[in-house]
């Protein structure tokens, strides 16, 4: 690995200079070396350094899965009451799932600890991700892909409130343990992290056998930041929006640098078909291939149609496998991947793609994605989409149609779009209904609305933040938080 680890207390230092103060970091510890080297080397440099006006408070997160990890959380919980720490134990409560259970647990892990951190009033949280960690990520991307992998990031928003500092990426395990035996601290190991039917158990197993392959990581970083950069600004010249539902690229937008091409239209792909990841290797060569050829024609993949043609390439959800969602009243959730919903209706609504109920009220007929609570701001004059005519003053959002006169306002969104494509935007739209029937128009208002970024919104690397939020822009939704660092890596950002 280049460069070669920090020491974990270097390490820990660089983030207390890095951080804008003041801060209060709630630090994610399970009792394990790492994370309770975590503690003890923020505690310890904490103190030294008063007037950087940072605190500390931490959680820990008993997922309930095996004998004995509620009396290991409060081992943790006396540790840090010895400390001086706020401290919460979060419980995963309800049935766990049968399969996926480390990919539940993860989701679930940051779901309590942003709760937590919400709780303690704290702006950041750090985990205890070390060297070996990145190694063991590396090597394990690298078995399912031959692109260069930027492994684990060291910054993370996520679910567009928190954002994650891993400080000691670049420290070894090693080395933590160390720091541990001489302040005379021990720590609690986990039995499964010596069970072989885990992916990462085998490969550090394999690794700690053979370290000859590494990886420059901060190089790959900074390709992937760069990367990031020259897409937001391909999506500025380029790419264009119509109706919150139909993207457009230009023909010049398609002639450009394949690995621009590759990074922007595979997370377009990801943000127009509701995924979490882009399409697979294989699926983006067929793609690429196809929409850079020049001739006219449709392909679907990860669930959104191209449509190449001679004016450039429309991309839209495609209609078909899109799942209803039943929200009661006051509740939220995210539908298709694509739509955050609030219904802040007196009733149980139904969502469905418009396409399965042509009697519905669609989105595009009232409903105003601004309105959402917590995530949507007044940036609706971001959108770049040029079918609102200048005197337009319809709101360049969803709820541009007027209800009162559907078919007019379908003509002026549609004015100068291929009418198959548009069709097939809006087929894909939420639409509502309450008992089979559609959602009376009074209650329309009621349902709050926003566009939803699966790949991005839930957790957002900083290599992806550029892009990320120029597209929010183009999207008219809120910015995404800030990283609240000074610098990185003693670099001023």
């Amino acid at each position: 690995m280049s460069p070669e680890a920090a020491s974990p207390q270097a390490a820990i230092l660089q983030l207390l200079e890095s951080l804008q103060s003041p801060a209060r970091l709630l630090v994610a510890i399970s009792g394990g070396s790492d994370s309770t080297g975590l503690l003890l080397l923020l505690d310890e440099a904490v103190k030294a350094a008063p007037h950087r006006k940072i605190s500390l408070c931490a959680a820990t997160v008993d997922h309930r899965l095996r004998a004995g990890s509620a009396d290991e959380a409060q081992q943790v919980a006396a540790l840090c009451a010895s400390l001086g720490i706020p401290h919460i134990i979060a419980v995963w409560q309800g049935e766990k799932p049968k399969t996926g259970i480390m990919a539940a647990a993860r989701e679930a892990r940051y779901d309590l600890l942003a709760e937590s951190a919400e709780r303690l009033g704290a702006s950041l949280i750090v985990t205890g991700h070390t060297l070996d960690d990145q190694r063991e990520t590396l090597q394990m991307r690298g078995v399912r892909t031959e692109q260069l992998s930027s492994g684990i990031a060291d910054a993370v928003l996520f679910d567009r409130r928190f954002w994650i500092l891993r400080p000691l990426l670049f420290s070894s395990r090693t080395d933590i343990r160390a720091f541990l035996k001489d302040q005379g601290v021990s720590w609690i190991d986990d039995p499964s992290n010596e069970d072989v039917k885990y992916e990462r158990v085998r490969v550090r197993r394999q690794l700690s056998a053979d370290r000859a392959t590494e990886t420059d990581i901060r190089a790959a970083w900074e390709a992937r930041l760069a990367l990031s950069l020259r897409a937001a600004e391909w999506l500025d010249r380029h790419f264009r929006l119509h109706g919150g539902l139909l993207g457009q690229v230009s023909v010049d937008g398609l002639r450009q640098d394949r690995a621009v091409l590759d990074y922007a239209v595979g997370r377009l792909a990801a943000v127009f078909g509701g995924q979490a990841f882009v399409p697979g290797r294989a699926h983006m060569e067929r793609l690429l291939s196809f929409v850079t050829g020049g001739e006219p024609g449709r392909m679907t993949t990860g669930r959104v149609v191209f449509d190449r043609r001679r004016d450039g390439l429309y991309l839209a959800r495609e209609s078909r496998g899109i799942v209803p969602m039943i929200l009661r009243p006051g509740e939220a959730g995210v539908w298709d991947g694509r739509f955050e919903a609030v219904n802040g209706s007196g009733a149980t609504v139904r969502i469905e793609a418009q396409a399965t109920r042509s009697s519905l009220i669609p989105v595009s007929s009232g409903l105003r994605p601004r309105d959402v609570t917590g995530i949507q701001s007044p940036r609706v004059a971001a959108v770049n989409d040029s079918t609102i005519s200048s005197e337009s003053s319809a709101p360049k959002d969803l709820g541009a149609l007027d209800s009162c006169d559907e078919h007019r306002n379908e003509r002026e969104w549609s004015r100068g779009l291929p009418k198959a494509a548009w069709k097939r935007a809006v087929a894909s739209a939420p639409a509502f209904s309450v008992d089979g029937d559609p959602l009376p128009l009074e209650s329309v208002g009621s349902i709050h609305l926003t566009s939803y970024f699966a790949s991005f919104d839930r957790f957002l690397t900083r290599f992806d933040f550029i892009f990320a939020d120029r597209l929010s822009a183009v999207f008219a939704m809120a910015p995404y938080a800030g990283l609240p660092l000074r610098s990185i890596d003693g670099k001023t950002i």
